[in-house]
């Protein structure tokens, strides 16, 4: 084994994220556009088209994560690839995925999702001849379903439906190259036969996929908007008790049907959530301390301050506000409210890590940025205010001094 030469390296890939590894963290929100498809004659395979956008930590310390986009156009031959840094969650976006894994092939469509743990040996083949997606890649943890708590069995990804694959092996003994990423770096040696000649296997150490749209979620409420873990199908645990490094969440046609709460109107397909509730000081406006991050994979974004496109990615930081137009604000809050079937044809997913990501610098010199729109909340009122004369009267009435005069 010895490390690949330069040219073959994949220096957008990043495994550690610091200040002195082309790494930045900023309070700022990004948009980017889907990568751009590679030439017929460049021949780009998955592993070398992954792009890292943001991420944090590193998978000596066995803590963080690292979020990518991928564009390939072509196979991977005789050719294996095996990441040693961590799991990979790959979400295609534009083109099949047929991945042969030590456990057997899986095909994984748009609107799937596949993990495969670290130290598996996998290769990726393109049979729509090219694809492009994201992947979200774990230091450490593995990915598991969330707790359901008093939710009881029957809600968000049920277990039955996670597909796994069935024990197949090859009899070849051609000449294979094996690649191994270790710290964001590829090492490679080759071997007299291919490494899928696994007869049988048994445990749970097992690649697999899931079809998005099964997601049942939680959003039939009477009132308010529900916290993303409502849309949770994948959680992996940090180091820190309680709170988890990166949440899964996914956004598929539903049903609104709160009344007497803020929500989006008709107009507004929101493919993403809003956690604005009748409480906020200022409602259409929000912070978290989560940083968010979502793609679209089919249909149309509905948010009315986000540019996102199918490919596309969205970053929110860390405690970083962020939220809807004030016109959209408007319409939530008088509009009619009947229940009313949204998102019909889409499904896009979020990201939620709980902490700060450090940007890249090829995300900084991104091939299709979206830049900030200066002024977008310029208009923003506090309507709250509106209603001043009101609230004294009641205060009046309770014996209580009003707004504006003495200690409220």
């Amino acid at each position: 084994m010895k490390e690949m030469p330069d040219e073959r390296q994949n220096h957008d890939l990043i495994a550690f994220f610091d200040s002195t590894n082309n790494v930045k963290f900023t309070p700022l929100s990004y948009e980017w556009g889907p990568l751009n498809t590679p030439s017929a004659e460049e021949k780009v395979t998955f592993i070398q088209g992954l792009k890292t956008i943001s991420g944090h930590g590193n998978p000596a310390a066995k803590e963080g994560l690292a979020m990518h986009q991928y564009s390939a156009n072509a196979s991977m031959t005789n050719q294996a690839i095996v990441n040693n840094d961590g799991d990979f969650l790959v979400i295609p976006q534009k083109g099949r995925l047929d991945i042969q894994t030590e456990s057997g092939r899986i095909m994984v469509r748009p609107g799937e999702l596949f993990v495969i743990q670290a130290g598996l040996r996998f290769s990726v083949y393109l049979p729509d001849g090219e694809s492009q997606g994201y992947v979200q890649e774990i230091f450490g943890g593995h990915y598991e379903l969330p707790d359901l708590g008093p939710l009881g069995s029957n809600c968000l990804a049920h277990p039955r439906d996670f597909e796994f694959p069935i024990a197949s092996f090859d009899l070849d003994t051609s000449q294979w190259e094996i690649i191994i990423k270790l710290g964001g770096e590829f090492y490679h040696y080759e071997q007299s036969h291919t490494p899928f000649d696994v007869v049988s296997w048994h445990g749970n150490y097992v690649p697999y996929k899931y079809e998005i749209s099964k997601l049942v979620a939680l959003v039939c409420s009477t009132k308010e908007q529900l916290d993303p873990s409502a849309y949770c199908i994948l959680t992996a645990k940090s180091k820190i008790p309680g709170v988890s490094l990166t949440d899964f969440c996914a956004f598929t046609p539903k049903w609104l049907t709160a009344t007497n709460s803020i929500r989006p109107p008709v107009s507004i397909d929101i493919s993403v959530t809003l956690r604005m509730s009748l409480t906020d000081k200022i409602k259409y406006y929000h912070r978290t301390m989560a940083t968010e991050m979502m793609g679209l994979i089919f249909g149309k974004y509905g948010g009315s301050a986000k540019i996102l496109e199918a490919g596309g990615l969205t970053c929110d930081s860390s405690y970083v506000a962020h939220g809807e137009s004030y016109e959209a604000w408007k319409a939530m809050t008088t509009d009619v409210q009947e229940p009313v079937f949204v998102g019909e044809g889409t499904i896009s997913f979020m990201f939620h890590m709980s902490s700060h990501l450090g940007v890249t610098k090829f995300a900084m010199n991104h091939p299709n940025p979206h830049p900030p729109r200066a002024g977008f909340w310029d208009n923003l009122k506090g309507d709250f205010m509106n209603h001043v004369d009101v609230v004294n009267k009641k205060l009046e009435a309770a014996g209580r001094p009003p707004l504006g005069k003495g200690k409220n």
